[in-house]
């Protein structure tokens, strides 16, 4: 026991992963002991979350691409351009690769049969991929914006993957009722809902020099609020499909 004590001191870097990786694991078992009817098999949970660090590298990709592209389409460090920046290049390309992800893996799996296992799913690609994002930006700028991210960006992606699995796993509870309409509505908004709260949560956060920090903390507190709702409101009406 005492051997590992100068390990710890002479490894800095085991510090800054563990603050990168602490706070998604907390987060994904809070979510996953909220499955009230049938807990998921842990191996899914862990290959999903796999699946969202890999989506990590697509997203970038993509947004590189974006990134690139937009001075053409508009001014640089204008308004036009952090909205598209924030809402299209980041929130279409993160969101859109998680849902794929989600959707590719899970649709057709037989442990899919409650409605709350949506949400469990859609947590366990989120966390995975701000987990990846998470020990990228921790071992690049340091302990401090682990602590940041760990109260705003780290839950930030829970809260996505909250409102991305309350309207999936709808999505699947009206396929099996045959309402084949709506559970494509509900897939749209899985997808729509999730990336226009990033894209407001990335806007105001590098918009912040205009004045827009109280408005970005107002809007985590209440997105906090509302998926932590949604989470219990789910877990106790939850029902199989």
């Amino acid at each position: 026991m005492f051997s590992l004590i100068p390990i710890l001191f002479l490894s800095p870097s085991v510090i800054l992963i563990a603050a990168a990786v602490i706070p998604a694991i907390v987060l994904l078992i809070y979510v996953y002991r909220m499955d009230r009817l049938e807990k998921e098999p842990w191996s899914i949970i862990w290959r999903l979350a796999l699946f969202g660090a890999i989506s990590t590298a697509l997203a970038q990709i993509t947004e590189n691409i974006g990134i690139a592209a937009l001075p053409y389409v508009t001014q640089a460090g204008s308004k036009a351009y952090y909205l598209l920046l924030c809402f299209i290049v980041i929130g279409i390309s993160e969101e859109g690769f998680k849902y794929l992800i989600l959707k590719l893996r899970t649709w057709r799996a037989p442990d899919f049969n409650c409605r709350f296992d949506g949400i469990v799913y859609a947590c366990a690609v989120s966390l995975g991929f701000s987990l990846w994002e998470n020990i990228m930006y921790v071992t690049a700028y340091g302990f401090t914006t682990a602590i940041a991210r760990a109260v705003t960006a780290i839950p930030g992606h829970a809260c996505f993957g909250v409102f991305m699995g309350a309207f999936y796993g709808a999505a699947k509870g009206h396929e099996v009722n045959g309402d084949l309409s709506a559970s494509k509505g509900c897939r749209l908004l899985a997808v729509i809902v999730p990336v226009l709260l990033h894209g407001t949560y990335d806007y105001l956060a590098m918009r912040n020099q205009d004045g827009l920090i109280l408005v970005f903390i107002v809007f985590i507190a209440v997105m906090f609020f509302v998926a932590a709702k949604t989470v219990k409101k789910l877990s106790v009406t939850d029902r199989y499909l």
